[in-house]
């Protein structure tokens, strides 16, 4: 049977859980002898987790910060590897409280991993977080009792805590996938995965190496290996359709300009499809004339960043003819920049592996070119797979062997539903009262600029806290009715778009025995608040239960 992962949907089940049956009551002595008692637990130290903490501190709420790493960040603090770097304009891929914001300035149009770290160190010095977060702190499990009303969270190191309230933070990309390749224990070489790279870095110079993976993490890890290694191979299963970033160095007087609009902008990212600015041009294709497509096409291309899909026409998604016609530009564009004609048909074919943005687009710099480099090549798997590793290479289909001394794999996340079992959150358990997940199943989590959305989940969560407390209610769950029309009615939405019809992450479908099914609410920001906002107002959705007397 399969575990019900789209019932953690929102806003019936991501944002308010079914509950586990009795049969998980704790004594009541015994939790108050060997528990810690607080409000609110959260998992998690990333831009959700500080978000939460901060506004629900103000509420005067007892809350508590449970993280697996050690610092604040989530995972920004694991994204070390050669390359990371923001794929969002500074401005937008940020918190929205003047006191973190007024006195900071970017120095990158697109920040570095290393700036983001910064900038975290910042939100510290101006919140004060980590007074109430406990690093190295892996959750385990966690039961909820309904009779008494609480969660009892239970950390790796043997502890266990209990709350009112169960927040789980983890983000969508928590739990990394390394293919199972036959061999691989015998490869002599370093293995490396994007999530978990050495902190100290890593040297090839001089090195044979190779990237198993080209999605945003490989592209950012080839673009600088290529400028290193003695030989990088590009072993690609998908073509990355990437668009160009067009970075750029901020100036101070533009810097001085933006803060008195960020007001402005943080207003009008939530009244975006996907939290980015501008917004979809509401006209289809067809309405305008050849030239007018081109003339937008052009000045989208040239701008850079993901204007070029999200600031298209709104029907780019959803006809095949009009997103064809966006590749087209795309594949002749990119093209030209490929001078090797066998690379350049495997990295930018004439006919679309798949819908484009129908697989998240990844923003580079100069990959593309580095291709044309003599030391780089690239590998099509779909033509020529990888059969097994031997002590110093890889063997493939066609007989050619791949002399290596290192390998990266940017081979992703068991995206949006991973981190969730990672905690021992069982997901075939019928629900979770008082449970609120940010950034997860059924929300915008993959189409969206994370900040973005992760506020706007975590003011619904906020409000909903404060009129459970303030209604004398015990806890809250979403009725089995609701979250089975959550999800019918996410499909129903998703199945009328190009992207159910790629293999992506969104769909799951990048983990071996994962079910396929859009993991992501693709009905845009404004739809998915005014859903939001309207089931909490009436707690439409939801079953309540009172305080015992």
């Amino acid at each position: 049977m399969d575990p019900p992962s789209l019932d953690l949907s929102i806003p019936h089940v991501a944002f308010g859980f079914v509950a586990p049956s009795h049969h998980t009551h704790i004594h009541p002595t015994y939790i108050m002898a060997a528990t810690a008692q607080y409000d609110v637990v959260i998992v998690g130290a990333g831009f959700a987790g500080i978000f939460l903490l901060y506004h629900l501190r103000k509420l005067g709420l007892s809350c508590r910060i449970y993280e697996a790493g050690d610092d604040l960040g989530g995972t920004w603090q694991m994204n070390v590897y050669p390359g990371a770097r923001v794929d969002s304009e500074n401005w937008l891929y940020q918190f929205s409280m003047p006191e973190v914001w007024e006195d900071w300035s970017w120095s990158e149009k697109y920040p570095a991993g290393e700036e983001i770290l910064r900038y975290f160190a910042h939100v510290e010095k101006k919140l004060k977080i980590k007074k109430d977060v406990d690093f190295h702190t892996r959750v385990v499990g966690a039961q909820f009792d309904r009779g008494m009303g609480r969660w009892r969270i239970e950390t790796e190191d043997g502890r266990a805590t209990e709350s009112q309230f169960f927040v789980a933070c983890t983000g969508f990309a928590a739990k990394r996938y390394t293919p199972d390749f036959p061999g691989l224990d015998s490869f002599k070489g370093p293995v490396y995965h994007s999530s978990c790279w050495p902190q100290e870095g890593v040297s090839v110079t001089g090195k044979k190496v190779a990237v198993i993976g080209t999605g945003a993490t490989g592209v950012q890890i080839i673009q600088e290996w290529a400028k290193q290694a003695d030989s990088l191979t590009v072993f690609q299963r998908t073509p990355n359709l990437a668009l160009p970033m067009r970075q750029a160095r901020c100036v101070e007087e533009e810097l001085k300009l933006a803060k008195a609009l960020y007001p402005h902008v943080f207003r009008d990212r939530e009244r975006t499809f996907g939290g980015y600015t501008p917004d979809l041009i509401p006209r289809r294709t067809s309405d305008a004339t050849l030239e007018e497509r081109e003339a937008i096409l052009e000045a989208h291309w040239t701008e850079g960043g993901f204007i070029f899909i999200l600031g298209g026409f709104m029907d780019v998604l959803t006809d095949e003819q009009a997103n064809r016609e966006v590749y087209d530009f795309w594949a002749k564009k990119t093209r030209a920049r490929i001078h090797d004609p066998r690379k350049r048909d495997i990295l930018a074919p004439l006919d679309p592996p798949h819908a484009i943005g129908a697989k998240r687009c990844s923003l580079e710099q100069d990959y593309f070119d580095v291709f044309n480099r003599p030391n780089v090549d690239v590998v099509n798997l779909r033509e020529d797979h990888i059969v097994e590793f031997k002590p110093h290479g890889i063997t493939m289909s066609s007989g050619a062997f791949h002399e290596l001394d290192g390998v990266a794999f940017a081979t992703g996340y068991d995206a949006v539903t991973g981190g969730l079992t990672n905690m021992g959150l069982g997901l075939a358990i019928s629900g979770y009262p008082n449970m609120f997940h940010v950034y997860g199943v059924h929300g915008p989590t993959g189409l969206s600029n994370g900040p973005t959305s992760i506020e706007m989940q975590g003011r619904w969560i906020v409000d909903a806290i404060k009129r459970i407390r303030a209604s004398g209610l015990s806890y809250v769950e979403a009725t089995p009715e609701a979250a089975e029309g959550w999800t019918k009615r996410a499909d129903e939405m998703a199945g009328a778009t190009l992207l159910v019809q790629a293999d992506s992450w969104y769909m799951g479908a990048n983990i071996p025995g994962k079910k396929r099914r859009m993991l992501n609410f693709v009905g845009g920001l404004p739809l998915y608040e005014r859903v939001c906002t309207e089931a909490l107002s009436k707690w439409d959705g939801f079953r309540t239960v009172p305080l015992a007397n």
